[in-house]
């Protein structure tokens, strides 16, 4: 019994490693300059990689019984609200990406999320995110990398801001669900081109980032084709 709740208070203690690394990311900010930009970004995918395997962990360590006393839930969120999206917009905003006099647009992303991150239905039970999910780290980097035009970053951030608003269905693979093993795969292709970058960082040629950006691509079309069937399943029964 000893010995399973050190697992699960262990579990805990992971995931507030997550907080940690966030510390290191707005430090990483304030300093400022590309190369702090470059590291902040792979402590954000460190923090990412955390998220994504605390909760398999926590439930293999069954921490509500083990560690009943403490919300791991309400941590993670904790931790997830600043490497999704206030450390990601504050990046945003040092790094320049809007032009001046519109940066008081990353207000909009900031409040959506934090509606999102308090709907008592962020996520559906069949498994998927209810609304667009705070992917502000995603964004943030291909908008850093990509250097598109102020208009473009501008439009693209409000779009996905709205969006959040929106009962539209987005895959949440790691509980499972549609699409879950090819997605996981592709995502940990992903996750290598990702780590690529990180290394070349300016010296990555153009189709290495491009094919990068396949992922989140398929992710948000398929995410898509998905609420389509459903909502029109939904007004076909509604009839």
């Amino acid at each position: 019994m000893t010995l399973r709740k050190i697992l699960a208070w262990g579990v805990h203690l992971y995931t507030a490693s997550g907080l940690i690394a966030a510390a290191i990311i707005l430090v990483l900010l304030v300093q400022g300059g590309d190369e702090a930009i470059r590291q902040a970004f792979i402590w954000m995918f460190v923090a990412t990689v955390i998220d994504t395997t605390d909760g398999w962990l926590a439930r293999k360590a069954n921490v509500k019984k083990f560690a009943s006393t403490f919300d791991g839930r309400r941590l993670d969120d904790l931790i997830d609200f600043n490497t999704y999206t206030t450390l990601p917009l504050m990046l945003i905003w040092r790094a320049n990406l809007l032009q001046e006099g519109s940066q008081w647009w990353l207000l909009l992303p900031l409040l959506a999320s934090a509606y999102g991150f308090c709907q008592t239905q962020a996520k559906t039970a069949d498994n998927f995110f209810l609304g667009f999910p705070s992917y502000w780290n995603i964004v943030a980097f291909y908008l850093y990398l990509a250097q598109p035009p102020h208009i473009v970053s501008l439009v693209g951030i409000i779009i996905l801001a709205l969006l959040t608003f929106v009962p539209s269905l987005y895959l949440y693979t790691t509980h499972g669900g549609r699409f879950s093993l090819f997605t996981n795969l592709f995502g940990i292709a992903w996750a290598i081109s990702l780590i690529a970058l990180f290394m070349l960082w300016h010296r990555s040629p153009q189709w290495l980032l491009w094919a990068s950006f396949s992922f989140p691509v398929y992710y948000f079309l398929a995410s898509w084709i998905i609420t389509i069937n459903y909502w029109t399943n939904k007004k076909s029964d509604s009839k």
